[in-house]
């Protein structure tokens, strides 16, 4: 199918930092194959009006856990190690692969309607999230969590094994698998190294959160008289690409440690709030030349997975935590959120700006609101003033799975009634 979007204003993020008014995107297939003038002797299937709208490369949620949705405002003003222990696991204990898959099912769809196109999911039932996946037409790596347990750790890594095995480059190469120890705190380092051989043997990536709270810090000396950091790298985590969920409790040493190596921390500062697990050090990650992304964390401690939430946070969090005005200004926020997110997940070659020759991952946000006018400047209202709610239409791949807000490719009405359902079934098992 070929497209056309005509006369509007783009946003690329290819690192020019330069806004195109009233250009044209043309896209053949699932790839960009012109930007600027119309073009009589291109012809086109399908064209969008994009008047008083901005094309913007899709948001990608660079880490989350998409199945958590199920218990949304479940367990919350608790603290983290409390909410995890005596709330979320116990819950999650009783989960059923059908649950799983109504619960991402419902993130998509409520991703795709606040703009993101790619995520970087951990958890259970991976493989009903890859299902998912192909009906919705997202794009997403999965990743399976992998938590210590005495006789239960080879058939987890089997899980992983062949979930690479039936998912990974599927659904036209929008579906990816990496490997993902939880947390230090809960693989020991003969499981993260058998983690280690597994992710060799698939010549893939590792998904893991490291150093979230300061408890993690203080246990991690305590036991290995490191930081959780410099512990996974000492044990050889770096030589695998490598995404790093929260790095909230970071020092000078940790941070030249994930610069050395090409680590990519991301950064969830609503989840952080809210659990009460501090500021990360965003602006002097970013000064360091570290690839700092942008993810929510699952929608049971967020409480929702609207990026533009993420990127309104990620812009104005440091500055008052820094006291400075221009600590992590809007377009490190926006770039974290797009082109960031590309290179952490291995796919800034396809994704995460707009440009010839890249696929057509493209959201339209309808810039006629109230709350965005004057538009003195575009690169602010993005940052400062964008509600996800202002997304109009998203595409991935070429494929539109949402135009003037109806979704196109899934039954929006079924998935949250299904939810609903097994959500409060979930809890009272």
């Amino acid at each position: 199918m070929s497209l056309l979007i005509k006369n509007i204003n783009l946003v690329p993020m290819d690192g020019k930092e330069e806004i195109r008014e009233n250009t044209n995107i043309y896209i053949e297939d699932d790839k960009i194959t012109h930007i600027g003038e119309l073009r009589e002797d291109i012809k086109v299937d399908r064209t969008i009006d994009g008047k008083n709208k901005l094309a913007m490369p899709g948001l990608i949620n660079a880490h989350t856990h998409i199945g958590m949705s199920l218990l949304r405002n479940y367990a919350d003003d608790l603290p983290l190690h409390e909410w995890l222990t005596q709330k979320i696991w116990p819950t999650e204990a009783n989960l059923r692969a059908e649950d799983v898959y109504w619960g991402s099912m419902l993130s998509m769809v409520e991703m795709i309607q606040s703009g993101t196109t790619a995520f970087c999911d951990m958890y259970f039932f991976m493989d009903e999230v890859g299902k998912g996946l192909e009906e919705i037409g997202m794009r997403g790596v999965l990743t399976r969590g992998l938590i210590e347990e005495q006789g239960q750790n080879s058939d987890k890594l089997l899980d992983t094994k062949n979930l690479y095995k039936n998912w990974h480059d599927k659904g036209n190469g929008k579906i990816k698998v990496m490997v993902a120890p939880h947390a230090p705190y809960t693989c020991s380092p003969k499981f993260l190294e058998e983690i280690m051989d597994l992710a060799k043997e698939l010549n893939t990536g590792i998904h893991i959160h490291l150093s979230e709270t300061e408890k993690e810090v203080k246990d991690s000396f305590e036991k290995w008289g490191k930081s959780p950091i410099e512990h996974v790298y000492d044990l050889g985590l770096f030589e695998f690409p490598t995404v790093a969920a929260h790095c909230v409790h970071v020092d000078d040493k940790d941070i030249s440690i994930m610069k050395a190596n090409n680590v990519n921390p991301v950064n969830n500062p609503s989840s952080n709030l809210k659990l009460a697990s501090g500021f990360a050090p965003i602006d002097k990650m970013l000064k360091s030349g570290i690839n700092v992304a942008l993810g929510t964390d699952g929608s049971s401690s967020n409480n929702n997975l609207n990026m533009f939430e993420e990127i309104h946070l990620a812009s104005i969090v440091n500055k008052a935590v820094n006291k400075d005005a221009i600590s992590v200004p809007a377009i490190e926020a926006l770039k974290m959120a797009t082109i960031n997110g590309a290179k952490a997940l291995g796919w800034d070659n396809e994704i995460g700006s707009i440009e010839i020759g890249k696929k057509a991952d493209i959201i339209l946000i309808d810039m006629h609101k109230p709350h965005l006018y004057p538009i003195h400047n575009i690169i602010s209202a993005l940052a400062y003033s964008v509600q996800g709610s202002d997304v109009d239409t998203v595409i991935v791949d070429g494929k539109i799975l949402m135009e003037n807000r109806e979704m196109k490719t899934v039954d929006m009405e079924k998935i949250m009634y299904n939810t609903e359902k097994i959500a409060q079934d979930l809890i009272m098992r």
